[in-house]
């Protein structure tokens, strides 16, 4: 398949609003890619060219890319910069540029494989003077294609292709191509759990179909898993109806990480994957070594990194552990705030799958897994079918400085996802006084001016809303937050929303009351987390529901938005 004619796809995707018209071109696209290339092609409409968790960046911000549109026109960068301003977006910017400039209305015959090959060639170039080599290359291929493919691989680069849809919205369209409807996408959902990349389950689906490439696929070691995630239920009576026997666990303030180890001869292979598939590793040099303290030659654990205060001999909190994110002094970071691994589940070991397997057989082995306590602890955990014990552990976990406790169904499988009554967290209550017993995690769909002292930060309030799977996982508002912020908070948060601006209201969004839309839009990719006093039905806020007087309680950097809380979440909470 040419480019051209990809863009044409293309073209048709960022026209079309509707979840099913999305699809169903989606589903056109698949039938007429071919198995070598229909991979890639998953990738491209995405705006990448790998899954995320390859982390295959290029490093070319939108003031470079503005010279890259300039050397690839043969303009002065002044006038690039005019055509941007008027037009507000890069890609739109090249293809007039590419047709008023070069006068190219004849269709480019460059192959899709052709175009993928050049854009990673581009990306993965490093060392000395690589920037000057991207910017060359980028120029040199958008002076060969024609004004429509021009504009779609010109926001590549940086990241805003955006055409509405996600991952999950692939997988609709893999089974419509298949079936003609959605039947078999829990299929392709379940395989996707363990191997989260949709352009290796397109190319599977294209070769063998949905059934074959669905089944027996199994985690990969340096391929994270999906997390199982935990639901919130009233009260522990009400967890040992749903549950039955359960283990009770110390639920801990830190950041969940999926450790990957591999021993290879000699050498090891580590990865560790945050909630949004990032791998940070490099972040954590205790994990130098890990196979001293691990009975296994290949490894996947579920765990949460916690920091350690050691002037204080105590566990940090999540924003102090989180500075263990940073990309610099690493190594000060790493003597300032130690880390130790909460070790809560294994996942894989030694070439075979424990995801289906009961969670009581899970602990054994894993208690045989870990050598030591160490680096890597195997949580504590108390199995009972009391809703007293329930609520005694809960009380010394708070009274021991902890978050609270999670209660796990004693036979449960690993189940990606927040499903069924399979994990519950309880953590600290705010109800005595009159707050909302849990915080929520929204995904920030735009902001206000600031007025008065604001002015000074260039952000007043902030939307937010949170996931509706159901609509086809569309965002809908469910609060504006104006308080609770530091000017710090203020300043950083205009900083990170100032790079996600964009034009219009992004199609990921439902419908926003004109009483509530902001100055400005942002893209989808940050996640906060809100506290509020209660929850309120809401005539104007699209979730149906609104938060009232919501304060920031921190970033979730280690969220991506499908991870943010959803509606009937909120509904539940609103119920309790």
């Amino acid at each position: 398949m040419t480019f051209a004619e990809l863009s044409s796809f293309l073209e048709k995707l960022e026209r079309t609003s509707s979840r099913i018209e999305i699809t169903k071109i989606l589903a056109e696209l698949y039938k007429k890619a071919s198995n070598t290339e229909v991979d890639k092609i998953t990738y491209l409409l995405l705006g990448s060219l790998a899954p995320a968790y390859k982390g295959i960046v290029f490093n070319l911000a939108e003031r470079m890319m503005i010279g890259v549109l300039a050397k690839a026109y043969g303009l002065e960068q002044k006038k690039v910069q005019q055509v941007y301003k008027r037009e507000g977006d890069l890609g739109n910017t090249a293809s007039v540029l590419a047709q008023r400039e070069k006068g190219k209305v004849q269709r480019s015959k460059l192959s899709v494989t052709d175009v993928f090959e050049r854009l990673s060639e581009i990306a993965k170039d490093e060392g000395e003077k690589s920037v000057e080599r991207k910017i060359e290359g980028m120029a040199k291929l958008l002076s060969e294609l024609d004004s429509q493919s021009s504009r779609f691989v010109a926001r590549i680069p940086v990241g805003r292709l955006r055409l509405g849809f996600s991952d999950k919205t692939i997988l609709d369209a893999l089974s419509w191509m298949e079936v003609g409807d959605k039947s078999k996408k829990a299929k392709l959902e379940k395989a996707y759990q363990v191997v989260p990349d949709v352009g290796f389950l397109a190319k599977k689906v294209k070769q063998f179909g949905i059934d074959k490439a669905s089944e027996n696929i199994k985690p990969v070691v340096g391929v994270p898993v999906l997390p199982m995630l935990a639901q919130r239920i009233k009260s522990p009576t009400e967890m040992i109806k749903k549950m039955g026997k359960v283990f009770v666990e110390p639920k801990f303030d830190g950041l969940r990480v999926l450790i990957h180890y591999k021993k290879v001869g000699a050498r090891e292979e580590i990865s560790a994957f945050t909630r949004n598939l990032n791998n940070v590793v490099e972040m954590f040099s205790e994990l130098k070594g890990i196979g001293k303290h691990v009975n296994a030659k290949e490894l996947i654990l579920d765990t949460e990194a916690v920091g350690m205060d050691p002037e204080m001999v105590k566990m940090a909190n999540f924003q102090t552990t989180m500075q263990r994110r940073r990309k610099y002094d690493i190594e000060e970071k790493a003597k300032s705030i130690p880390l130790k691994f909460q070790v809560f589940d294994i996942i894989f070991r030694d070439g075979k799958s424990f995801m289906d397997r009961p969670y009581f057989e899970r602990r054994e082995i894993l208690k045989k897994t870990i050598l030591d306590d160490k680096l890597l602890i195997v949580d504590d955990a108390v199995v009972t079918d009391n809703p007293e014990i329930i609520n005694r552990e809960y009380r010394e976990k708070i009274k021991a400085g902890l978050e609270g406790v999670i209660v796990k169904k004693y036979d449960t499988a690993y189940i990606p996802g927040r499903t069924g009554w399979r994990w519950v967290k309880m953590k600290e209550e705010e109800a005595a006084s009159g707050k909302l017993a849990d915080t929520i995690d929204c995904v920030v769909m735009g902001y206000s001016a600031g007025r008065g002292k604001r002015v000074s930060f260039g952000l007043g309030q902030f939307l937010v809303g949170v996931l509706d799977p159901p609509a086809g996982g569309m965002i809908k508002t469910v609060t504006k937050v104006g308080t609770g912020l530091t000017d710090e908070q203020f300043r950083e948060l205009k900083k990170r929303l100032s790079g996600l601006e964009v034009k219009d209201k992004p199609k990921e969004y439902a419908d926003v009351s004109k009483l509530l839309q902001p100055d400005f839009w942002v893209e989808p990719s940050l996640v906060v987390e809100i506290a509020a006093d209660e929850i309120t039905k809401s005539p104007n806020h699209s979730a149906g529901l609104a938060l009232r007087f919501p304060r920031l309680v921190r970033f979730r950097d280690d969220k991506s938005p499908d991870q943010a809380t959803t509606v009937a979440e909120v509904k539940k909470l609103y119920e309790m």
